[in-house]
C-alpha cells in the first residue's frame, strides 16, 4: 500500500495545527478537503490525543502514522512494551502477529534483526513506514505482510524468540480470552511453534486462567502477571527450551522495579495462619491477587489472613509491610454498617470503599449511605475469622 497517497505534508500539517481540538467538532467546521483526506486527518488526531497517555514517544513524533482505532485500543502501551525488553534478547525476534508494531519496536532494542509478520496489509504498511521513522531507517526491522503460521513454515534456521499476541476478538466482535479461542490457535499449533524457536513470548488476556494455561501448553517456564498502578493489564506466557520444570509465577505492578514469584506447587502446600484484624490491613496487589498467591504472600511477609475466602491481611507491626506488594493500611477504628455511626465517622460524606468477601458491593454502601468517593479515609469492609462481617475506618499508609 502507497502511503504516501493518503499521509500528505498537507495532511500533517493539519493534523498539527489542530492537535488540540475536538475531533468531531473539527469534522463539522471543515466538511472535506481538496487537499488530504479530512476524515483521515481528523482520526489521526483522536488517534494522537489518546496516544499521548498510551504511547508517549510516538506521540510525540510528527512523523508517525497511527492505524485504525480498534489497533489503537488493542495494542500494548508504551510501558508495558518496554517492559517486555526485560523478558527476551537475542539475535532474531520473530512477531507472528505484528499490528500496529509497538512490541515488535520496543522488543526490537534487544534483538539484531526483527521479523513482524502481519496480514493486514494498510497495518502492515504503518508499521514499515513507523519503524523507519523511530530506529533511523537503520533496516532492523522486516515487515512481512501474509498469515502468520504460512509465514513460519517458510523461516530457515530457529528464531531466538517468537512472540505472539492472538486476536482476542470473535467474528461478532466478542471479546475472547481462552487460547483456543484465539487467533491464531497457540494450542493447536504449540509443537509448530516450539519446532521454530529457542524461546516463545504469548501475550495473553487479563481473563485467562493461568492454571489452565500452563496444563494445556506443556513445558511452559515463566508466567508475567503486569499491572500497571494495580490494574492488571496482561498475562505473558514464557517457554524456554533450556528451563524445565514447575512454571514460575512472577507478579508485577508497574512502574515497581521487583517481582513477587512463587509456583502453585508451593501455593498448594502452604497454610495460611488466621487472625481478627490488628493494627494493620494488607491488600495485595491485583496482580498477586490474578496469579493467585493467596497463602504464599502472607506466609512471605509473616501476616495473617482475616478469613480463609477474605483476601485480606492484617498484622501488629508495620515493619512486617516493609517491600510488600500491595496497599496496606492503619486501622483507626471499628465502625458499625449504621447510617448514624457512618455518619460520625465520614462527616464531610467523602470516603474510598472496599469491600473483600463482604454482603454489600462498594458501589451499594455509598448509594445506601449517600458517600462519594475521595478524601484520605477508606472504609474496609469485609468479613472477618468468625464468620461475621465488619467494617473499619482507615488510613493508607506510605
Amino acid at each position: 500500500m502507497e502511503l504516501s497517497n493518503i499521509y500528505t505534508p498537507e495532511l500533517f500539517q493539519f493534523v498539527q495545527d489542530h492537535l488540540t481540538e475536538d475531533p468531531a467538532q473539527l469534522l463539522l467546521r471543515h466538511r472535506q478537503s481538496n487537499k488530504f483526506d479530512l476524515k483521515e486527518a481528523v482520526a489521526q488526531i483522536a488517534a494522537r490525543q489518546k496516544g499521548r497517555r498510551k504511547l508517549p514517544e510516538w506521540a510525540a513524533n510528527k512523523a508517525v502514522i497511527f492505524p485504525p482505532a480498534v489497533s489503537m485500543e488493542q495494542c500494548s502501551s508504551e510501558q508495558t512494551a518496554t517492559f517486555k525488553k526485560r523478558l527476551a534478547k537475542g539475535g532474531f525476534l520473530l512477531d507472528l502477529t505484528g499490528g500496529f508494531g509497538v512490541d515488535s519496536y520496543y522488543l526490537g532494542k534487544q534483538f539484531e534483526k526483527v521479523a513482524y509478520v502481519e496480514r493486514q496489509d494498510k497495518l502492515a504498511a504503518i508499521a514499515d513506514y513507523n519503524f523507519s521513522v523511530l530506529s533511523g531507517g537503520d533496516g532492523k526491522y522486516q515487515v512481512y505482510c501474509g498469515d502468520a503460521l504460512a509465514f513460519l513454515r517458510t523461516v530457515e534456521g530457529i528464531a531466538d524468540w517468537i512472540y505472539v499476541d492472538p486476536a482476542r476478538r470473535g467474528g461478532a466482535n466478542q471479546k475472547l480470552y481462552k487460547l483456543a479461542d484465539c487467533e491464531p490457535d497457540i494450542i493447536g499449533h504449540w509443537e509448530s511453534l516450539t519446532q521454530k524457536a529457542q524461546h516463545i513470548m504469548i501475550k495473553a488476556s487479563p481473563m485467562l486462567d493461568i492454571k489452565e494455561a500452563i496444563r494445556e501448553l506443556p513445558g511452559l517456564s515463566e508466567v508475567h502477571v503486569v499491572a500497571v498502578k494495580n490494574e492488571v493489564k496482561e498475562l505473558l506466557l514464557v517457554w524456554k527450551r533450556e528451563q524445565e520444570g514447575a512454571a514460575q509465577v512472577m507478579t508485577w505492578d508497574l512502574p515497581h522495579d521487583e517481582p513477587f514469584h512463587f509456583d502453585f506447587n508451593k501455593e498448594e502446600h502452604a497454610a495460611s495462619t488466621f487472625s481478627l484484624p490488628k493494627n494493620y490491613l494488607v491488600i495485595p496487589s491485583a496482580a498477586i491477587l490474578k496469579a493467585g498467591a493467596f497463602k504464599v504472600f502472607g506466609n512471605r511477609y509473616r501476616l495473617h489472613k482475616v478469613h480463609m475466602h477474605t483476601h485480606l491481611y492484617t498484622t501488629d507491626e508495620l515493619s512486617k509491610t516493609s517491600g510488600v506488594l500491595g496497599r496496606v493500611f492503619r486501622i483507626q477504628e471499628e465502625v458499625k454498617m449504621e447510617k448514624k455511626a457512618i455518619g460520625k465517622a465520614f462527616p464531610a460524606g467523602q470516603v474510598n470503599v472496599i469491600t473483600r468477601n463482604y454482603p454489600m458491593k462498594p458501589e451499594i454502601i455509598k448509594k445506601k449511605f449517600r458517600l462519594k468517593d475521595g478524601g484520605e479515609d477508606f472504609l474496609i469492609a469485609c468479613t472477618v475469622q468468625d464468620g461475621t462481617p465488619k467494617a473499619y475506618r482507615c488510613r493508607r499508609v506510605g
